[in-house]
C-alpha cells in the first residue's frame, strides 16, 4: 500500500470519527446525580458542572457520579476536561479524586472507571507519583484490592495538579481501556482485562471521591461503529 493511499485512509478515519463524535452539553435536564450533589459554576474561564460526593457515603470507589441521560456506550472514546480542588473539610487521605465511570448498568450497580489523583502527580514521594491514575471496577474491584492482588497493573504516573484543567481521554475497545492525560500521544494507563468483560455496555458518569470539589466541562463521546 503506497503512502498516498495510507494518507487518504487516515483522513477518512479522522473524518468518520468526527462525524460520530457527540458533544454533550452538561445541562440539568440531561443529568442524574447519584450519591452526589451537583451545581453549575464558572471556573478558570469555563462554564462547568460541579460535583461533590454525598458525605453519608463512607465506602470508597462507589457509584458517586452524575450520570448522563440517554447514553448507551460500549466501545469508543470519552473525552472530558476536569478540574479538582480539595474541600475545606477534606480528610488527610484526599487526593482530589476525579474521573469517569462508563458502561454503567441501569441500576448503577455495575460499571468500569478510570480516575486521577491530582495531588500525586507532582509529589516528592515517588510511590505517590506512581499512584497518579487508577482503574477500578464496581462492585468488588476497589483500588486497594487491585493494588494488593496485582501491584502496578491498574495504576500509573501522569503529570497533573490540583486547580488546573486536565484533559482526560478514555479509549475503550472490548475488554481494553486506555487512559490519556492532557493530549499525550501515548496512554499513561492500559487495562487489558476490564472486569465486566468485552461486551458490557451502559451509561457514562462524571465521578468523584471523598474530599473532592470536582468540575467537568467539554464532554465528548465518540462511539465506535
Amino acid at each position: 500500500m503506497n503512502c498516498s493511499l495510507l494518507t487518504l485512509l487516515s483522513i477518512f478515519v479522522l473524518i468518520f470519527n468526527n462525524l460520530h463524535a457527540q458533544a454533550i452539553k452538561l445541562k440539568k435536564d440531561r443529568l442524574m446525580p447519584n450519591l452526589v450533589s451537583m451545581s453549575f459554576e464558572r471556573v478558570m474561564g469555563k462554564e462547568a458542572l460541579k460535583v461533590v460526593k454525598d458525605s453519608t457515603v463512607k465506602k470508597i470507589d462507589e457509584p458517586t457520579f452524575v450520570r448522563i441521560k440517554d447514553v448507551d456506550f460500549t466501545n469508543g472514546t470519552i473525552e472530558v476536561k476536569v478540574l479538582s480542588r480539595l474541600l475545606k473539610n477534606a480528610p488527610e487521605s484526599a487526593r482530589g479524586f476525579i474521573g469517569v465511570a462508563f458502561r454503567i448498568n441501569e441500576a448503577n450497580s455495575s460499571f468500569e472507571s478510570m480516575y486521577i489523583r491530582p495531588t500525586n502527580g507532582r509529589s516528592d514521594d515517588q510511590v505517590r507519583r506512581n499512584h497518579s491514575v487508577q482503574y477500578f471496577s464496581y462492585p468488588g474491584y476497589t483500588f486497594d484490592r487491585l493494588r494488593k492482588e496485582a501491584p502496578e497493573r491498574y495504576e500509573s504516573y501522569a503529570d497533573m495538579a490540583l486547580n488546573e484543567w486536565i484533559t482526560l481521554k478514555i479509549v475503550v475497545n472490548g475488554q481494553e481501556a486506555r487512559l490519556y492525560v492532557n493530549d499525550t500521544k501515548q496512554p499513561c494507563l492500559i487495562v487489558k482485562d476490564m472486569k465486566h468483560g468485552a461486551t458490557s455496555s451502559g451509561g457514562i458518569g462524571l465521578w468523584v471521591e471523598v474530599g473532592t470539589e470536582g468540575y467537568f466541562t467539554d464532554l465528548k463521546i465518540t462511539k465506535q461503529p
